[in-house]
């Protein structure tokens, strides 16, 4: 691996006109196919296989003009204050924006609100619900423009207006500003860290342009294959991250073997061979991860993590390529490692790269003298952070999510305010009663059960489909969509139905958003461990060709479970109980998004693994070069520590920067990564696993004879480049160790 990866970046050092060319060329041709490509909405979401998508789709089949998968909207009225909606004047306006609402080229149907009781009882509430033929995604702005005039013309008449439903989707707003300051802070790392603008530029040069060819190819592709928005700015925020650092260690690698006195194309090509090798590896975890959310078996997590993935790979091949041909360009503007505001020219190959050890070298040499003290430190504050995570509750963001100052949100609050709490989460039932003999029966049967159960306000009567073997009822809760009573609520109901099947041979499904919202989380929560086995033992096999030890990944995976706990543990404190929100603009508390869990552990995994890579290869080249195990620690630290701790805050940077979204599932994900980078790279990786590996000693390194026979050699530590120079470890590293 280290020995073809050396050829290549030579190679693209030497050809660096063509290899940027084609880079170029690449992105030029995404950009135009983005520009050309119609516009992304959101992914239309189903989950196959659970009761709720399957009554969704039985209604398709039974009510083929009802649109069950159409989108909706309520348009919510208030009478001014000491008046009622059943005013004459408040109900000729309503009245009037009924007619004008039913005139859109889309609208199936809109209801009355005095003919279909949906007026509240104190008469202060009214509101109507437009259906619409096509389904959120498929809406045309023309229709969503017409809504929105509708409901502004009716507030001239005195009226509150305010408007939710799935029709007039909350966009994010398209501010970069969150975005702009994360790759402003990764730019100011970058400049402390190699020393200089131009090394600094190299990784956001490249980074900006793998994300643009990943991100241009997510656009164009969107439409064909229904990527939704969210899609895109995963692979964005993925890829801006990773493109950063992979391109920060092969620079940072560069410079360091520029130091040791190598001429430049030697240079570049020791630094894609060393550092690459770790680069590849890295990528192929994250690649892992992320492809890996395909065995969860919901049709939007496996897009984004596919494009998320394609995203990384993108990254990797321009960090092996593209990094080496401007290095190749930038000549003697990256100067070697140590060198700061003049050029010093070459170093000899036997002079040390710095005169005294530094900040890592030191750090680690106390971890070694320290061990047990260390690890019971970052173990036992990981696992406090960790505790809120045993009281995490899940679900999906709805409009009562939404910031105040959204219309979505008021006409939830109102909605609560008129009809109950449980108004904004109905319950739809569906009776297949085509196996019935007798299907009037059995409707009749499930609502008599369902409308005495605890916690229901209210049935509507069955509505039936022509061929009458079919009906919907309406089950309205007392509690709020998001609430453990409405999720125990449907499981009861469930258990009623079953109980009508065996009477009347009549199947009762519950559907709408909030049973499909609790069918998601249950089955993303039954996808956990099977997943985490997937990801957790390909990466483990992986990391043993890579560092050919045992405890090694083992330890690796275990420091990754304990990130990813505290992690999960600081979203709960923030976005559940309400811990420093305000500071953060977290404006509603609720359950954590359902696919944050799963979501987390596939991304963070990947990231975790990135900085075990760079880090412990250092030490494993060290070893395996003949340093003692406390020595090979130490040396990793004095060469990698550093760059490592870069890459943390640039990633921390970049996640950061959209915790300014307005969209909440975007803020939660840009939260808990950007803590969970913070716990893995500066509490686990450069704390815990030092702590471990002085403890273990030459046991961290131990492999079966018959298990490294059958590994193949993947050369990630570059013993055939070593071999080249017959480079020896350094003195100043073991009298560090001595010391």
């Amino acid at each position: 691996m280290a020995t073809f990866l050396y050829k290549l970046g030579r190679l693209a050092f030497r050809r660096r006109h063509f290899v940027a060319l084609i880079w170029i060329a690449l992105l030029t041709i995404a950009g135009v196919g983005a520009a050309s490509a119609p516009a992304a909405g959101s992914s239309s979401f189903s989950i196959p296989g659970v009761e709720a998508q399957k009554a969704f789709d039985l209604l398709e089949q039974r009510f083929p003009g009802a649109s069950a998968d159409g989108a909706t909207a309520r348009v919510v009225f208030k009478a001014p204050d000491g008046e009622k909606m059943t005013d004459a004047a408040n109900k000729a306006a309503v009245e009037k924006t009924v007619k004008e609402l039913g005139d859109g080229s889309e609208v199936v149907s809109v209801s009355d609100p005095y003919t279909t009781n949906a007026v509240s009882k104190d008469g202060t509430v009214a509101y109507t619900s437009v259906k619409y033929e096509v389904s959120a995604v498929e809406l045309k702005d023309s229709s969503k423009e017409a809504l929105e005039a509708t409901a502004d013309k009716a507030e001239d008449s005195g009226l509150t207006v305010e408007m939710g439903g799935d029709a007039l989707q909350a966009q994010a707003e398209q501010e970069a500003t969150g975005e702009i300051i994360g790759l402003a802070l990764a730019a100011v790392v970058l400049v402390v860290t190699l020393g200089s603008l131009v090394a600094a530029g190299l990784p956001l040069l490249t980074a900006i342009i793998g994300v643009g060819i990943g991100v241009a190819t997510i656009t164009s592709l969107a439409s064909a294959l229904d990527l939704g928005d969210t899609t895109s700015t995963l692979a964005l925020m993925i890829g801006l991250a990773v493109g950063i650092d992979y391109a920060l260690f092969i620079v940072s690698r560069y410079r360091t073997e520029l130091a040791e006195g190598r001429d430049r194309e030697e240079a570049v090509g020791r630094a894609t061979g060393t550092a690459g090798s770790a680069v590849v590896f890295a990528g192929l975890t994250v690649v892992i991860a992320l492809a890996g959310l395909s065995v969860v078996g919901v049709p939007m997590l496996t897009k984004m993590g596919l494009a998320a993935a394609g995203t990384v790979v993108i990254s990797v091949l321009i960090a092996l390529t593209m990094v080496p041909a401007l290095l190749g360009h930038a000549g003697r503007m990256v100067r070697p490692a140590g060198e700061k505001g003049r050029l010093l020219g070459r170093r000899k190959a036997e002079e040390p790269a710095a005169a005294r050890p530094n900040m890592g070298a030191r750090w680690a040499s106390f971890v070694i003298r320290r061990p047990v003290a260390v690890l019971l430190f970052g173990v036992l504050g990981l696992g406090a952070i960790a505790l809120p995570a045993t009281q995490m509750e899940l679900g999906l963001p709805d409009d009562g999510s939404q910031p105040t100052s959204t219309t979505q949100r008021r006409a939830y609050d109102l909605l609560s305010e008129g009809f109950g709490p449980g108004f904004n989460g109905p319950l739809m039932l569906v009776v297949d009663a085509k196996d019935s003999a007798d299907p009037q029966s059995a409707a009749t049967a499930v609502t008599d059960e369902v409308k005495d159960l605890e916690g229901v306000v209210s049935v509507t009567p069955a509505t039936f489909n022509k061929a009458g073997d079919t009906a919907m009822i309406t089950v309205i809760p007392d509690s709020k969509p998001s609430s453990k009573q409405t999720e125990d609520l449907v499981h009861t109901i469930r258990g009623v139905g079953a109980g009508v099947t065996a009477d009347t041979d009549a199947k009762v499904l519950v559907t709408g958003t909030t049973a499909m919202n609790i069918d998601f989380s249950q089955k993303l929560t039954d996808a956990l461990v099977p997943y985490l086995a997937l990801v957790v033992g390909l990466a483990f096999l992986l990391l043993i060709v890579v560092f050919r030890s045992i405890l090694v990944p083992l330890k690796a995976a275990l420091g990754f479970l304990l990130s990813v706990l505290a992690a999960l543990g600081a979203v709960v404190a923030v976005f559940q109980w309400g811990w420093l929100a305000s500071l953060l603009g977290v404006e509603e508390t609720g359950p954590i998004m359902s696919m944050m869990p799963i979501f987390l552990v596939g991304v963070v995994f990947g990231l975790a693994m990135d900085y075990e890579v760079f880090l412990v290869t250092r030490m494993r080249e060290a070893y395996v070069h003949g340093e003692s195990p406390s020595q090979a620690v130490v040396t990793g630290f004095k060469y990698s520590a550093r760059v490592v701790a870069a890459a943390a805050v640039i990633m921390i940077a970049v996640f950061s920067g959209f915790i300014g979204s307005s969209e909440s599932m975007i803020k939660m994900i840009g939260f808990g990564l950007a803590i969970a980078v913070f716990f893995d790279a500066f509490v686990v990786r450069m704390a815990i696993v030092p702590a471990v590996l002085a403890l273990l000693g030459k046991k961290a390194w131990w492999l079966p004879k018959w298990l490294d026979r059958a590994l193949p050699n993947v050369d990630v530590e570059g013993e055939g480049l070593r071999a080249r120079t017959g480079t020896t470890p350094r003195d100043e590293d073991k009298e560090l160790v001595r010391t």
